[in-house]
């Protein structure tokens, strides 16, 4: 079964040949097919999205389409808050909460016209990398559902693999993004920090996370990437820069006399499997075969990426959930005697094991007597690591890297030691340190006929270059299969 791209579905739209109804109530059907196999959703909108549905038909009936988009269904990660929908975070302790208002990127969306099909699993509060830390049960991998999708965007990415969704929006705070694109074979892009709002994105880390496309190929992405982009007076951090329109420049740009790092710290590491090995091989040679000069780097500070980002991320996770104390919203234990117990135990029921270790981890790095010994040294450590990418960049125009060292594991390979599944992101970490933006595209199968996704790595605002360069290659590759739904979604 073949998997049509967004942008085919908007010009089928366009073309009359299809209705919004129509395709909407497809994916509704591939979703109630293929969910209790799969189990990518946490909510699924039907009537919302069919109400949606018939009125973008109504608006292009009358000639007054929102967007060229106008139709096209999508799913959305559940820690983005929408208005009058469960917004979970995969977390008991967000179990009853329905936000009363929409986040900046949903809202785009609808004003966009697009279909909001539901809202998909994911690591609890974006926690983890194989979906197994839901409270709500795992996401499993379309292609072999006895293993994990990857994390946090399971479920994000499992839809989009298995023709649920044509495509969706992922957050990224340490790959969370690109390492379930790379396992479910898919494309996921991780924006610059502030190129889109965080308005309405529940946080786990504010100054790593970012939201993104999550896509069957890189035209899709350029295309979700400028409707969700933009300056959000809501969001502080939200960057002052004009949009481009990246779907139209994608083939403007050219490899061709481009160099392209790679960096010896990402390639010359132990673990990483022969298949991948052999597919970061093969995307080198392409990349060369396009007239791409290949340049070796050093970025030496990257090796203390996960140290780096389990105390930056975890010390701000700390902070960020300590308002989940049952008195305002939320989970709370009934009958407790006073507030000290309400809270402590309405916290230790509504979240589960792992975003009890980073919070206990990111209070302890905060604490009196540490902070300077573990927080802040961590900061400093960010600033060496953003200098590997400066210079980098410096003498390159993008960097080539693995996504993840090995394809999609088992379910429960590497859940009881944290340590081991901390290593999943380790070729992802660093970028969300340095705050810049990278792509994650399949190229090729490794181990167990599995998909392997590599990365091209930009600067600041780089979406452009970084585009042109991933839908060029992306040309050349001819990767076979990631267009065409996994057995288990058939």
């Amino acid at each position: 079964m073949s998997l049509p791209c967004a942008h085919e579905l908007a010009r089928q739209l366009a073309d009359g040949t299809v209705t919004s109804a129509a395709l909407t109530e497809r994916y509704l059907k591939a979703i109630e097919r293929t969910e209790p196999a799969l189990h990518s959703f946490v909510t699924v909108t039907g009537q919302r999205a069919m109400e949606a549905a018939r009125a973008s038909d109504a608006r292009r009936a009358a000639g007054s389409l929102l967007s060229p988009l106008d139709g096209v269904p999508i799913a959305v990660k559940d820690n983005m808050i929408t208005e009058g929908v469960a917004t979970t975070c995969s977390s008991k302790i967000l179990g009853n909460f329905v936000p009363p208002y929409n986040g900046t990127v949903i809202q785009k969306l609808q004003d966009a016209g697009l279909v909001i099909l539901g809202k998909t699993n994911l690591d609890e509060f974006a926690m983890g990398s194989s979906s197994e830390n839901s409270a709500f049960g795992v996401t499993r991998n379309p292609w072999d559902t006895n293993r994990v999708p990857g994390g946090s965007s399971a479920g994000s990415a499992s839809c989009v693999a298995a023709g649920q969704a044509p495509w969706s929006l992922g957050s990224d705070t340490g790959g969370s993004i690109r390492q379930p694109a790379s396992f479910c074979g898919i494309v996921g892009l991780k924006p610059t920090y502030g190129r889109v709002s965080r308005y309405g994105l529940v946080a786990f880390a504010s100054s790593l996370d970012q939201i993104g496309p999550m896509t069957l190929d890189v035209r899709d992405a350029a295309l979700l990437l400028e409707t969700i982009s933009g300056h959000d007076p809501k969001d502080s951090t939200s960057a002052k820069l004009p949009v481009p329109r990246y779907s139209e420049e994608l083939e403007k740009g050219s490899l061709r006399g481009k160099k392209v790092a790679r960096p010896r710290e990402f390639f010359e590491i132990d673990g990483i499997e022969p298949g991948v090995k052999a597919v970061l091989d093969n995307t080198i040679e392409k990349l060369a075969s396009l007239g791409a000069e290949i340049v070796d780097v050093s970025m030496p500070h990257t090796k203390y990426s996960i140290s780096c980002y389990y105390l930056v991320a975890t010390a701000e996770a700390s902070s960020n959930l300590a308002r989940y104390d049952g008195a305002q919203y939320g989970h709370r234990t009934p009958g407790t005697k006073n507030i000290v117990e309400m809270y402590s135990k309405s916290r230790a029921e509504g979240f589960g094991d792992e975003v009890k270790r980073r919070i206990m981890i990111g209070t302890y790095a905060l604490s009196a007597g540490y902070y300077d010994a573990y927080y802040l040294k961590a900061l400093k450590v960010r600033t060496l690591i953003k200098r590997d990418y400066d210079e980098a960049l410096a003498k390159a125009d993008l960097i080539v890297a693995p996504t993840s060292p090995f394809v999609a594991f088992p379910f429960g390979s590497r859940s009881a030691d944290p340590l081991s599944m901390y290593l999943c992101d380790i070729f992802t970490l660093s970028l969300n340190l340095a705050g810049y933006c990278g792509l994650s595209m399949p190229a090729g199968f490794g181990e167990h006929g599995l998909p392997v996704g590599i990365q091209l790595l930009a600067g600041a605002f780089q979406e452009t270059k970084l585009l042109q360069g991933a839908w060029e290659l992306e040309q050349t590759l001819g990767v076979t299969g990631t267009r065409t739904a996994p057995a288990a979604a058939v």
